[in-house]
């Protein structure tokens, strides 16, 4: 991101010209300022993305050079470049706001790298700051709470790919968010105007399903009074959100394929075929790559759907999204139960973070909403908590104890037999991707889940 413009802050004019004549060949646009107060003015004046600002300068220095540019705007990357590099000097930087700081004489590649990153960075912020105006003007979207950059990745492909037609296949554990951010693709989509139609295929018994997706005539089977409009003829011109579409039967998934394919289908009971103008967003909690190995997934379906992938982490990867999950739903639900809870306690926060989360935001919402309901006070405390969130705390702290106590094999034992059930969990049951992830052989894995009587 070349387009970015950088303030080199210098008072030693060869160091500044320097660094100014480097990085316009590199084709940045930049601009010098030999003191503090110069520098102030450039940026009152001017807009700029990046400042390279000298830690040690006369009359006003670097620190206070800083906190005046943090106060015009805080969305400026600082630098700081120093001579006199030590440990307090970076701590004094960063807790006045530098993204980062380079010692002198200063690396050229290690500047260019920095810049790089910072830059990435930035795109990223600028992309989201787009598509969150465009959420908020189309669909007044304000329900995906995050802070985590692992977040900002997901919603920033889902807004790259929400201006094509390209089939999305949304992949995550149940509960991490995934009809939202379909949601979100459909309403920031040339699509938004027309119908986002969605299905829960694991929902709907299978002999039902085929109907509900394509229609039926009538009389196409015992219950059929009437002819029936399927969701993807009520979705012509819009789109169709299939939810856990990994439970879909073979032989809906060849109809499903043609539709993919040919933008047809039949009704049942009908030879008479329809044309659907359909995008198709799909999700899934299930391992497709090990439900073709079992032939229970066709493969050309797979294919035709993971078009582009966008997977959501789950709650327990991206902790620092429990915070501002937490005041949203604090926020939510005391409005709706009419009550002014101002917030939880230290304790209650700390065991929130070291919680697991397996029913991921979904459970955090149901954590908040009970919490809220059972409270008597404005904090939320631990006696409001869900009684199998605190026993959760008591048996984790009570394995601990024994993980102390113990004599050292079997303490090695409980720690290994741990390590195979995290990687079990995380690996969805996959054993091939469990064992990847210990380090070991499959065999020997299927060895150590036999000794250690894991189900």
């Amino acid at each position: 991101m070349k387009d970015l413009r950088i303030l080199i802050v210098e008072d030693e004019k060869f160091q500044r010209d320097m660094l100014i004549g480097f990085l316009k060949k590199e084709g940045y646009k930049v601009k010098g300022a030999e003191s503090g107060f110069e520098a102030i003015e450039l940026i009152k004046k001017e807009q700029f993305d990046i400042v390279l600002l000298d830690y040690k300068m006369p009359k006003k220095t670097g620190i206070e050079t800083l906190e005046e540019i943090k106060g015009i705007n805080p969305e400026i990357s600082v630098i700081m470049m120093t001579a006199y590099g030590s440990v307090e000097t970076a701590i004094e930087s960063m807790k006045k706001g530098a993204l980062d700081y380079l010692n002198k004489p200063i690396e050229l590649e290690e500047l260019l790298l920095l810049l790089e990153r910072i830059s990435e960075k930035i795109t990223l912020k600028r992309e989201n700051e787009i598509l969150r105006k465009e959420l908020n003007e189309r669909l007044k979207f304000d329900t995906i709470i995050y802070k985590s950059s692992i977040m900002e990745e997901v919603i920033n492909l889902a807004g790259r790919v929400a201006k094509s037609e390209s089939t999305v296949l949304i992949r995550g554990e149940s509960g991490t968010g995934k009809e939202l951010i379909a949601e979100a693709i459909h309403y920031t989509s040339r699509r938004s105007d027309a119908p986002l139609i969605k299905v829960n295929c694991s929902a709907l018994p299978e002999t039902l399903l085929e109907s509900e997706l394509f229609g039926h005539e009538k009389g196409a089977f015992t219950g059929a009074y009437t002819r029936r409009i399927g969701r993807f003829e009520q979705a012509d011109g819009g789109t169709i959100f299939l939810d856990e579409i990994g439970d879909i039967p073979p032989h809906i998934q060849v109809k499903l394929l043609r539709v993919l394919q040919d933008h047809e289908f039949e009704r049942v009971g009908s030879s008479q075929t329809i044309k659907s103008d359909v995008r198709v967003l799909a999700a899934t909690n299930r391992d497709l790559e090990l439900a073709i190995e079992e032939k229970s997934f066709r493969e050309d379906l797979y294919y035709r759907l993971n078009v582009i992938t966008i997977t959501i982490p789950p709650l327990r990867e991206r902790k620092e999204d429990i915070t501002p999950l937490v005041e949203h739903f604090l926020k939510k639900y005391s409005e709706k139960n009419d009550k002014n809870i101002k917030g939880v306690t230290r304790e209650v926060m700390d065991l929130l973070m070291k919680y697991s989360f397996p029913g991921n935001v979904r459970e955090l919402e149901n954590i908040i909403e009970h919490a809220v309901v059972i409270s008597r006070g404005e904090i939320i405390s631990l006696t409001d908590l869900p009684f199998h969130i605190r026993s959760h705390e008591k048996e984790k702290k009570a394995d601990e104890s024994t993980l102390t106590e113990s004599p050292l094999k079997e303490r090695l034992e409980k720690i290994e037999k741990k390590a195979i059930i995290e990687a079990l969990e995380k690996s969805h049951g996959v054993q091939t991707k469990a064992a990847e992830i210990l380090g070991i052989s499959e065999r020997v894995l299927r060895y150590k889940i036999r000794k250690y009587n894991i189900h």
